[in-house]
């Protein structure tokens, strides 16, 4: 290897080396980094090179090694150049496929693409073989990272070629070392090892310091969990992270560098070894560089993997062979650092950004990014979204973006909870805040930090508390122990997550929590006990209802801490009906004491058998087998086999009996009923219609909930002695006021009644009606069969289909939904766009309306839509449709139901309300403003599904028991330990029977009927399926939640 000894001779190497480069010569390109390694990375290699000897193509064809190409995930990665294509997942036997027919033929191995998350709304399951247009790629701007899939590591040859080293050369012969400092300052460029402090007057303060002996530092002890953004660069491109050490050593007069680096990092020390013995045959490390008058070297420093050690001064304290432990600043070690000498330290990715300053300039760099925060951030993207990986892009991307588009979405559906950002040091943002730009000054203000990359996504199934519980778990086991504060205060803070998570917490150790994390911060020495309460402080600030639901209900909402919950299903189900004990009890035929159990705490088993979206199914374990318990199913079977099963209501003396009024005898309304009538309470209902049941009755047709089935679940609860008035409407005749002086208290769950008008011309006037309205009249007989013509119905929620699929059942000649997103957006059950379409409902999708279109009668003939597409994505996690200029479509409807929305009707001289029209109420409580008036359900949430209101209904009920007795402490009997006694052997095998799905009529017999489309399990079907659950409840021992203490 030839040493060089001039600048010319770098730029004659470097064009000798790129002109022998034929880009289009055929490569294989395999990753070879430790994510890659570890998935079979070193077999594959293997594999691919026997199958290119075997076709005689190893003359003809290059195998390169690359460092991490960041889909770690999907390793190990192949790429074949010129042709771009990318493979994932490839197995050391796929190397002959690879090789016999990609590169000797073209043919692309469809198995071996990437493949789209089936969530993905506009391509959902395609395979993708262009590596640029995969959106983990396409949407990065990688220029740190940008070689890593272009060059062999080990080959300083390949990293000269492509530019290396060009950087330094100009430092050394065309800049003076201010220019250069003042060259970084005007890039903008700021420490990416989380401080985020300014690097060119970092180096000028470092210059400027007395002393003829000075050190430069690469700080590469990466330790926050799940983050290897420092190990990638440095087994991809160590010669980046080299160079850019001694163009800043130039700068500020330093003969002399370290890296600092975990030994947990083998591979990344092979390579940055290997680099530096090149450097020095080469000439560019060590003495009179490129012939200049410049010298310096480096030396590997090999950390034992302390979390402190992170912190600048604990780390030159482990190099000078002492102890990792912070010392107090000042004085700073740009003035007295190593050795007592003047010394610059910065991490990995900030060395590594300074030779592409030198190379394009500062303009080129401060081009990209913000005002304050410039250039790109590599991440390592992780959790629960759908492309893990490690990740670069440009500062001011939103999170909102670095979520959807690089990270594909969150995993099997779910719901973004929220990001936590800058490793266990850092806070948590809430989904609603996904707009925020990915800069310093942004995650500051939202109480986290940039750190230096990590970022874990959750979903709904993170518990916040046990999140804050795990990081400080973390901080509290890396504390040096140096200063009380962070040794002592991690420590409590801990504690006391310990008992919330375990059912042993009260609200008065949230307001501990809170002044001890902005005591730890206040007090701790270094940058570890100062950042350590950022998750605490940040998950009480923005999921304080978690806390809450944690001390207060002794409930993990995330169904995580395990003394909290039953079961995963019963933890999800809102109404927290115990799901196992039913299951177990229907196995053994016991189905009247299954009935009872699911009566403790959902009052409507007939119409949560056949209406409620089941989303206990979702968190069932058993789908990690093979498939979830068919949940709904069973109950079905249950409640059609056990009819006549009653609850007891508490004997209480008469003068502890209170009056309540509920107004509204909807789910929510009936089942605050039920409880309170329970707890011994005279209740009664005041219903407008004519007859009870709500939306159940009036906005859920027939075929899918019989009304005598609804009105079984409704005589369970007259049964018990409360009274319902119907055709009575609250506000004019009885009055508010008057309700509130004949009642101790009031309960408001009037519903969603008003519908929302599609704002467009042509919309008023006959064959245009609202889908609530419409499926309203049919319930009270008031509308004929519609006797031909289209129906064209707008929207995509359950009173969409529900209106659809009841004009069809009506004589509609042909109905179309139309839906402004696509079908994997529609809030709907998947299994009820089944079923419409089996019935004949046609959809058209990526439409809005914007005209009815009526002849010169009046008449309505059709409706103009507006095609759209998908643009960027919103809060909800969707991506937000937007018109197609110039494009429209007429679809011919003589009746036009529009289900785009609806609003609560609150009588008038109820409770405030927010400028959604919801009542406004105390979240936990669910207590309104006005003294002894509650309210719940689709008043409070917005139209909601009758589950979600029943669990506001019990919920309610609490609250006014302990309004109605404040000195009293409150004892709820469903609340009581459980007694099942039926039987289960932990050490079986999980049964081998697939699950049974429940027989429904068929599309043909069923679309021109009202009679039920599902009908139930038989009662051998019904019992194998139940025996499928898993018993996860299984001898757990829960908190108790019989008795809690007065307000």
């Amino acid at each position: 290897m030839t040493k060089l000894a001039l600048p010319a001779e770098l730029e004659a190497l470097r064009a000798d080396l790129a002109a022998s480069f034929d880009a289009d010569k055929p490569r294989v390109m395999v990753c070879m980094g430790t994510g890659c390694k570890a998935c079979g990375g070193d077999d594959v290699l293997d594999g691919v090179e026997k199958a290119l000897k075997q076709a005689k193509l190893n003359r003809e064809v290059e195998l390169v090694t690359t460092g991490c190409r960041g889909f770690c995930e999907r390793g190990t990665l192949v790429a074949l150049r010129p042709a771009g294509t990318l493979y994932c997942g490839v197995e050391p036997d796929d190397g002959g496929d690879i090789i016999g027919k990609t590169v000797a033929h073209g043919e692309v191995i469809e198995r071996l693409l990437y493949e789209m998350p089936a969530r993905v709304p506009t391509m959902p399951g395609e395979r993708i073989a262009a590596e640029e247009e995969i959106p983990f790629y396409r949407h990065q701007k990688r220029i740190v990272l940008g070689l890593n899939d272009r060059i062999d590591p080990s080959r300083i040859e390949d990293y000269i070629r492509e530019g290396g080293y060009g950087g330094l050369a100009k430092a050394l012969f065309d800049m003076e070392p201010d220019g250069i400092i003042d060259e970084v300052r005007r890039a903008g460029l700021r420490g990416r090892g989380g401080g985020g402090f300014p690097t060119g007057q970092k180096w000028k303060l470092c210059r400027a310091a007395e002393g003829g002996v000075k050190y430069v530092i690469c700080n590469a002890d990466e330790g926050d969990p799940g983050a290897f953004m420092d190990r990638s660069l440095l087994e991809g491109n160590p010669h980046s992270v080299l160079e850019g050490m001694a163009i800043g050593a130039r700068a500020i007069g330093s003969s002399h560098g370290y890296i600092y680096i975990r030994a947990e990092y083998p591979l990344a020390i092979k390579l940055l070894r290997k680099a530096i013995d090149q450097m020095h045959e080469r000439g560019l490390l060590g003495d009179n560089i490129l012939g200049s008058d410049f010298s310096f070297d480096i030396v590997i420093k090999e950390g034992a993997g302390a979390f402190v050690c992170g912190e600048e001064t604990a780390l030159i304290a482990s190099i000078e062979g002492r102890r990792g432990m912070p010392v107090v600043r000042p004085p700073f070690p740009a003035t007295k650092g190593l050795f007592g000498k003047p010394t610059n330290i910065n991490n990995v990715e900030t060395w590594a950004n300074v030779p592409h300053i030198l190379a394009g300039g500062a303009e080129e760099y401060a081009a990209c990014g913000t005002e304050t925060s410039k250039g790109t951030k590599i991440f390592s993207l992780v959790g629960q979204v759908n492309n893990t990986g490690l990740v670069e892009v440009p500062m001011g991307m939103s999170l909102r973006q670095l979520v959807y588009e690089v990270g594909g979405g969150i995993k099997d559906g779910r719901e973004l909870k929220a990001v936590q950002s800058g490793g266990p040091s850092g806070g948590c943002i809430p989904a609603h805040m996904m707009h925020l730009p990915i800069d310093y000054e942004s995650l500051a203000e939202a109480g986290s930090i940039m750190g230096s990359g990590g970022l874990v996504v959750m979903d709904e199934t993170s518990c916040m508390v046990d999140l804050a519980r795990y990081f400080v778990t973390f901080t509290e086991n890396e504390s040096c122990g140096k200063c009380v504060p962070c040794r002592l205060g991690t420590r409590q803070m801990r504690l006391i997550l310990d008992a919330i998570c375990e059912g042993r917490g009260s609200e008065e150790d949230i307001a501990q929590l809170e002044s001890l994390g902005r005591a730890v911060g206040k007090g701790s020495l270094c940058g570890l006990g100062q950042t350590a309460p950022n998750p605490v402080l940040t998950t009480i600030k923005y999921f304080r209802d978690e806390y809450l639901a944690h001390v207060r209900e002794k409930r993990c909402p995330a169904g995580v801490c395990e003394s909290l919950f039953v079961a995963t299903c019963s933890n999800r189900c809102p109404s927290e009906v115990d799901i196992p004990a039913y299951l177990s009890l229907v196995a053994e035929g016991r189905d009247e004491e299954a009935l009872r159990s699911h009566m403790e705490r959902n009052p409507f088993p007939s119409m949560c058998a056949r209406v409620c979206p089941h989303p206990c199914e979702k968190r069932c374990r058993r789908e990690d087998e093979d498939a979830p318990v068919a949940i709904r199913s069973v109950k079905r079977y249950m409640v059609d086999s056990a009819t006549d099963v009653s609850v007891p209501v508490i004997e209480r003396p008469p003068e502890e009996q209170r009056h309540v009024a509920v107004i509204g005898a909807g789910p929510a309304g009936l089942t605050a009923a039920y409880f309170l009538r329970r707890l011994g309470h005279e209740v009664t209902v005041y219903e407008a219609m004519p007859e009870p049941g709500g939306m159940l009755r009036y906005g859920v047709p027939s075929f899918r909930l019989p009304r005598q089935e609804l009105e079984r679940d409704i005589e369970r609860i007259t049964s018990l002695g409360v009274k319902i008035k119907c055709g009575t409407a609250i506000g004019k005749k009885p009055s508010m006021a008057r309700l509130r002086k004949e009642h101790d208290a009031i309960f408001v769950g009037s519903g969603a009644w008003a519908d929302m008008a599609m704002g467009v011309p042509g919309e008023e006037g006959p064959g245009v009606a609202s889908g609530i309205e419409f499926l309203k009249n049919v319930e009270l007989g008031e509308v004929a069969p519609i006797g031909g013509g289209a129906a064209v119905v707008i929207g995509g929620g359950n009173t969409a289909i529900d209106a659809a699929r009841t004009a069809l059942r009506l004589g509609a000649e042909s109905v179309t939904i139309a839906y402004r997103r696509t079908r994997e957006e529609m809030p709907v059950q998947p299994d009820e766009i089944s079923e419409a379409l089996e019935e004949g409902v046609k959809f058209e999708f990526l439409v809005a309306p914007l005209e009815v279109i009526r002849d010169d009668a009046g008449t309505a003939v059709a409706i103009k839509l507006q095609r759209m597409r998908l643009g960027d994505y919103d809060d909800s996690g969707r991506r937000r449709p937007v018109p197609i200029e110039g494009d429209f479509v007429e679809i011919a409807a003589a009746h036009i139901i529009r289900a785009i929305g609806q609003k609560p009707i609150i009588p008038s001289g109820g409770p405030p309300l927010t400028k959604w029209g919801t009542v406004v109420v105390d979240e936990p409580s669910l207590a309104t403003e006005v003294a002894g008036v509650f309210a719940g359900g689709d008043a409070v949430l917005g139209p909601a599904t009758a589950v979600e209101a029943i669990a506001h209904g019990r919920q309610a009920a609490e609250t006014i028991e302990r309004y109605l007795h404040p000195d009293k402490p409150a004892r709820f009997p469903w609340n009581a330990p459980r007694a099942l006694d039926t039987a289960f052997d932990p050490s079986a095998a999980p049964t081998k029977t697939a699950r049974l799905e429940a027989p429904k009529l068929a599309p043909g017999e069923r679309k021109t009927s009202f009679d039920e489309v599902e009908f139930s399990l038989c009662a051998a079907d019904a019992r194998l399926e139940a025996g499928r659950c898993l018993r996860c409840d299984f001898g757990k021992k829960l908190v108790a939640r019989d008795e809690e203490q007065p307000c």
